[in-house]
């Protein structure tokens, strides 16, 4: 390499990393740093949003989100190296790492704090005021990450014995979600949902007085267990009105072997076996929880638009993982059906388009990199999630992340391809397969299909090869007959 061309090259180098920001920024109709208002819910599907017309609820706040933006229909989360999944997700959001990438670095947030190396330091090192509020569950204090921290809540709140195994099959049901003297969500008096928009309305009004850009992240503990609502909410789902869903069962065949045996705390909010009446219940209260959740919600979006941030703010709504509620005998969300990895994520912002509805397959922790470049910060290398800007603006027609890779312990494994999805279970051994094209509900297994056979290994070599590029730690070949792929 000659001299000149030495020289040349970072200038090259960051011309070119200029203009792909000046795109971005042209393409979005953006001129000042935005500012960022993150809501995150907790246990909540993607098929709990009204408008959807799925399921039999009301959502009129995140119906209003979906009209006014983008919304990604097939949205995951990878999974979990723990029962709490919570955690999983919310460190993968917050170091923008893969699955087990993430899990190696839990222990040390710390150091990447220090690093300056999580969402909220890159964004904060920018200019940015950073707020946050609510359910944290990452092995950090928040108090140290954020410049303001108010009201952060624990994974869950504490719940009572009353609140498991229930409904019983006779007598009288001891729990009831409007109960304040249970604690959980009642815990101080007034419902943490409510405290959690109170604390993102006092947000909107600090930043309003900062020229300095805000990214506040707002995150509610609703609608994860115990599922309680006023009455008036519960009161709007009479049983009547709860179909059950089309995939029921009474118990999963392989529940022990996969992890979700009675004994996992979440598959243990409701008798084995399932019955109609028992489902019906959790998802009378799933439903009350959530619908008052968009009550809320809706505050915060009425609050901001009030604000003169309104036009300069992006609005990200996702959830951390799904949840079962009946389906496949299952009831939590350790489970790699899309009901518990998939959930809402919908996109508003300056020159968004709006009621627009993206199928291609992306993960939730891919709203990290979509603020970094929106703010027109360089990308960190450590990243490995990915910007969604090219989806929002047609700027790519490519697929963002194929094949969607889930993982549950050493115990489950997923890999879709965009129409087929293959579970496997080790301790089984067992392996399901599910066109989601023509059974989007994953009731007909084809795995035993003969014509199956050469789908199965393609995509079992395509999870082998993603696990040795992710430090994915459980050896499938010792398991499963996979073929060397060239």
């Amino acid at each position: 390499m000659n001299r000149v061309t030495a020289l040349l090259r970072p200038i090259s180098l960051f011309s070119l990393l200029l203009l792909v920001t000046l795109n971005s920024k042209v393409a979005l109709g953006q001129d000042n740093p935005p500012n960022f208002l993150f809501i995150i819910t907790d246990d909540q599907s993607f098929e709990t949003l009204g408008h959807l017309k799925q399921l039999d609820i009301e959502t009129p706040n995140l119906d209003r989100l979906a009209r006014q933006g983008t919304s990604f229909s097939h949205c995951y989360n990878m999974g979990s190296w723990s029962g709490a999944v919570c955690v999983a997700s919310r460190t993968m959001l917050n170091t923008g790492r893969f699955l087990w990438n993430a899990n190696a670095i839990q222990k040390q947030l710390g150091k990447e704090h220090q690093q300056r190396r999580l969402w909220s330091d890159i964004l904060n090192d920018a200019g940015y005021q950073t707020y946050m509020t609510g359910k944290w569950h990452v092995p950090i204090d928040a108090k140290k990450v954020f410049d303001v921290a108010k009201n952060v809540r624990p994974g869950m709140p504490k719940q009572t014995p009353e609140g498991y195994n229930r409904p019983p099959l006779s007598g009288e049901d001891p729990w009831q979600p409007w109960d304040k003297s249970r604690g959980g969500f009642w815990e101080g008096g007034t419902h943490w949902s409510e405290i959690v928009a109170n604390d993102a309305i006092e947000f909107i009004k600090q930043a309003e007085q900062h020229e300095a850009p805000s990214f506040m992240y707002v995150a509610f503990n609703a609608p994860h267990d115990p599922r309680q609502a006023p009455k008036e909410f519960v009161d709007r789902y009479p049983l009547s009105r709860i179909a059950i869903p089309d995939n029921f069962l009474p118990e999963y065949p392989f529940k022990d072997a996969m992890g979700c045996s009675p004994s996992l705390r979440d598959e243990k909010l409701a008798l084995f076996p399932r019955t109609h009446l028992g489902i019906q219940v959790h998802r009378q209260e799933y439903f009350a929880c959530i619908t008052h959740l968009d009550e809320q919600i809706g505050k915060i979006l009425d609050r901001l638009q009030e604000s003169n941030m309104a036009k300069n703010t992006w609005i990200i709504l996702t959830s951390d993982h799904g949840l079962a509620v009946g389906r496949h005998g299952l009831v939590g969300k350790q489970n790699m059906y899309d009901h518990s990895v998939r959930v809402p994520f919908i996109i508003v912002g300056p020159k968004a388009r709006a009621g627009v509805t993206i199928s291609d397959p992306i993960y939730l922790q891919d709203v990290v990199p979509t603020t970094i470049e929106l703010a027109g910060i360089s990308m960190p290398s450590h990243i490995q999630f990915k910007s969604l800007i090219p989806k929002l603006t047609e700027q790519s027609s490519e697929p963002q992340h194929l094949p969607i890779i889930g993982a549950y312990l050493n115990k489950q494994r997923m890999i879709f391809d965009g129409q087929y999805k293959l579970i496997v279970y080790p301790e089984v051994p067992a392996i399901r397969l599910y066109d989601l094209e023509k059974d989007p509900s994953e009731m007909t297994d084809l795995s035993k299909d003969p014509d199956s056979a050469e789908t199965i290994q393609t995509l079992l070599q395509k999870l082998v090869h993603w696990q040795t590029e992710n430090n994915d730690p459980l050896a499938l070949k010792d398991v499963f007959p996979i073929r060397s792929s060239n």
